[in-house]
């Protein structure tokens, strides 16, 4: 156990360690920021949040080995830093452009991440308070394909603002080109004079493009905004007053807030103090995924008390269970080894269970897949699995994943993988996630060309077998490490497993009040006059 505990502890200081990479590389533009008399990025985020309330941050690794393939060179966060926290009382949506790094310009992952926060700023109801300074698009790594998808993100703007979800825009600097449509597409937006920026095409583009001559400030500076064009609504002094006008803006936002949840009193505050239980789970994940383990003994550490098993005799390698998190009443379902029919069927049935008393399911993944094998084909392992991809589908209540420890196969389909939309998606740095394990994808690769060269009557070459072999199972780990898998935007963030009852608590109460909120939606969204 002290050998798991540690292991663990060494991953979540890697985790540590890169999010520190990215906070420490934007914050060598500091006396660049300072001589401008602006905030860092993170530093307007703090400020603007409500001071000593829970902050869930999303993506943190978006990026990673991305950028560069060198684990040593790499800077996750894909240019954004986003979350989920209290703002004056309300629970929001809060995007930053992280503009310390490359001045803000957007990164292919930044836009995913940016696309993957608005999803869940719609799903969840959450204003979205967006603070901009970016370069735009960098154009020494155009690809036609970010501009075509970067569309999606003016579009998601459009549909929170019609959804009758406020879309706030903080303009800290430049908005160029599509870029002047992130205020364009707001409802409200604050300027800050001297540093805004926003125009369809600066002073370069506009000469090369018409021959007229204009400064910055005429084309869309702060003043011409907020007194010209509208543009804008308020004008700040700087970074501070115009993030104090945010704050403003959305406590007048606090009738949409759920009675009791505004001023950021969630109910589990007082929980957030690790206890004996939580710091158990840092020794629950065996090393290898060879070890077996009891993923019962992780859920009863998340819930409140209590556990209610849902037949504990039948398909006893599926486990399916209730139980309340903060109060919360919840399904779990998770792994004891490959799902087998039984475990289909039974999963199938509790889904069902869970959306008939409208209680959110909690997946927690550890399996190597659905079983296989000549009695497990016969007994209709096919039409069994179907079924229950077919309830994970079309539950009608919301899902959340937490990724534990193996996540292969089609498992990560019937247990709420990335591709199923859950709600919210998190993994622990002991999560692997591939088709199948390195060496079983190794093995069957050279069962079948070792099966193809006899069919032509040749030998196999006993060390180009094995060079191939290894070849494949480092392809395979290298890509099904937690790290890699959240690099690409797989899942909402990688967690310390100590922090998994209040990761969920947070998601839980954000999924309660979104189902409380009432919105005002319209055809379109508000359009700027």
């Amino acid at each position: 156990m002290q050998e798991r505990r540690d292991a663990m502890l060494g991953r979540i200081a890697q985790l540590r360690a890169l999010e520190q990479r990215s906070a420490d590389k934007s914050a060598e533009a500091k006396p660049v920021f300072d001589k401008r008399g602006q905030l860092l990025p993170r530093e307007r985020v703090a400020l603007l949040l409500d001071p000593g309330t829970p902050y869930l941050p999303l993506c943190s690794l978006a990026g990673f080995l991305q950028d560069s393939k060198d684990p040593a060179a790499s800077v996750p966060g894909g240019g954004i830093v986003a979350g989920i926290g209290f703002i004056a009382g309300v629970r929001c949506m809060v995007v930053a452009s992280d503009s310390g790094i490359d001045a803000g310009a957007i990164q292919p992952m930044g836009l995913d991440k940016i696309l993957r926060v608005q999803e869940l700023a719609l799903q969840n109801k959450l204003p979205f308070v967006h603070l901009v300074e970016s370069a735009g698009a960098n154009l020494m790594k155009y690809r036609v394909e970010g501009f075509v998808h970067g569309g999606a993100l003016f579009r998601n703007l459009a549909r929170l603002s019609a959804a009758g979800i406020p879309v706030i825009t903080v303009q800290h600097g430049s908005g160029t080109a599509g870029g002047a449509y992130m205020p364009g597409l707001s409802d409200i937006v604050i300027m800050v004079r001297g540093r805004s920026r926003a125009f369809l095409a600066g002073p370069p583009l506009l000469k090369a493009a018409t021959g007229e001559v204009a400064t910055e400030e005429e084309l869309g500076g702060a003043e011409m905004h907020t007194g010209v064009s509208g543009l804008g609504e308020y004008l700040a002094e700087d970074d501070r007053e115009a993030l104090g006008i945010a704050r403003d803006v959305v406590h007048h936002l606090s009738s949409r807030a759920r009675p009791g949840i505004h001023r950021g009193e969630a109910p589990w505050i007082a929980d957030q103090v690790r206890n004996d239980s939580q710091e158990e789970l840092l020794s629950m994940i065996p090393l290898t995924l060879r070890e077996p383990v009891d993923m019962r003994d992780i859920a009863r550490r998340l819930v409140d008390d209590g556990f209610l098993e849902f037949k504990p005799l039948y398909g006893a390698a599926t486990v399916c269970a209730q139980g309340h998190i903060a109060g919360h009443a919840v399904g779990f379902i998770t792994n004891n080894g490959p799902i087998d029919v039984p475990g289909t069927n039974k999963a199938t049935h509790f889904i069902q269970w869970m959306c008939q008393l409208g209680h959110p399911i909690i997946y927690l993944q550890n399996t190597t897949g659905y079983m296989v094998g000549k009695e497990s084909e016969q007994g209709g392992m096919i039409k069994h699995g179907s079924k229950m991809i077919q309830a994970v589908t079309n539950a009608t209540v919301p899902q959340i994943t937490i990724q534990c420890g193996a996540s292969f196969g089609a498992g990560n389909y019937g247990m709420c993988g990335r591709g199923y939309a859950p709600r919210f998606l998190f993994s622990w740095p002991s999560a692997k996630t591939a088709v199948m394990g390195g060496e079983q994808a190794a093995r069957t690769m050279q069962i079948v060309t070792e099966a193809a060269l006899a069919r032509k009557g040749i030998a196999a070459d006993p060390e180009q077998s094995k060079a191939q072999f290894d070849k494949i199972v480092a392809v395979f780990e290298s890509q099904a490490d937690a790290f890699y898998t959240s690099g690409l935007l797989l899942d909402d963030g990688v967690i310390d497993p100590r922090d998994t009852r209040a990761v969920l608590a947070f998601c839980l109460e954000t999924i309660a009040e979104a189902e409380a909120r009432q919105l005002n939606p319209m055809q379109f969204g508000v359009a700027r006059m």
